[in-house]
């Protein structure tokens, strides 16, 4: 039994008789096209692209390039384009020209330290008198055996109202003396001036006994707290009586 012959009209389009399938291709590549569009719009947000415009006629435009586009889709394949990612190219070049990079800032944070502390360290506060100046002098030792390795400790001054342990008083100041895994201790000290000149102010760390050493001296002639004299060289002494001649 014969079949009936084909018409043209039966034959795919654009398929010449005996050939491939060309119009399948073709259609493959639509499809394939139309898949990608689909997937980028669902991945794409438009909404954040600087130079993706909907105009008043309903069409798409790219600021960028100045071309105008029907669909989403379009403008999507558009900014893969040659085009696009040239003008892209020169205009981060242009901005960079026209704003040169600054040095920027460390930005890297500081982690506080957590260290389980073991207590407050022991300590010797030694009262001292200068015979030649009438001075007084502070000689401050703190014991830090189990010290940190490589770690020294710190010191510095701090006034009354930098605290938050006790009321402010303007006539105190205090010292501070700090080492991990330790407690900072606290020395409360009259709020007198004291003499940093050569040899009257210095401090030493001991890495053999673990001790830290600050002695200081405050300054002659000054007022401790409350308005009470600072110790002072006694009055010279009266000249002698001549006796008459």
């Amino acid at each position: 039994h014969a079949s009936p012959p084909q018409s043209g009209m039966d034959r795919d389009w654009g398929v010449k008789s005996g050939g491939g399938g060309v119009a399948s291709d073709i259609q493959a590549k639509v499809d394939r096209r139309e898949r990608l569009r689909q997937l980028a719009l669902q991945t794409v947000d438009l909404m954040k692209d600087p130079y993706f415009m909907k105009n008043h006629l309903g069409s798409y435009e790219c600021k960028l390039c100045l071309t105008l586009h029907n669909n989403e889709g379009n403008y999507l394949a558009h900014t893969q384009g040659k085009r696009h990612q040239q003008n892209l190219a020169r205009r981060a070049a242009k901005e960079a020209l026209n704003n040169p990079t600054l040095p920027q800032a460390n930005s890297r944070t500081v982690k506080a330290r957590k260290t389980v502390k073991i207590g407050r360290p022991g300590y010797r506060v030694t009262k001292q008198l200068d015979p030649e100046t009438q001075q007084r002098s502070l000689l401050f030792e703190v014991d830090y055996p189990e010290i940190e390795e490589s770690l020294q400790p710190r010191h510095r001054f701090m006034s009354a109202f930098e605290q938050r342990v006790e009321p402010p008083d303007k006539e105190w100041q205090y010292l501070l003396v700090a080492a991990e895994p330790y407690e900072t201790v606290a020395f409360k000290i009259p709020n007198t001036e004291i003499d940093k000149a050569h040899g009257k102010f210095h401090s030493a760390w001991n890495d053999e006994t673990k001790t830290f050493t600050v002695q200081l001296y405050f300054k002659a002639g000054g007022e401790g707290p409350h308005g009470r004299p600072l110790m002072r060289p006694p009055p010279p002494p009266p000249p002698p009586l001549m006796a008459p001649s």
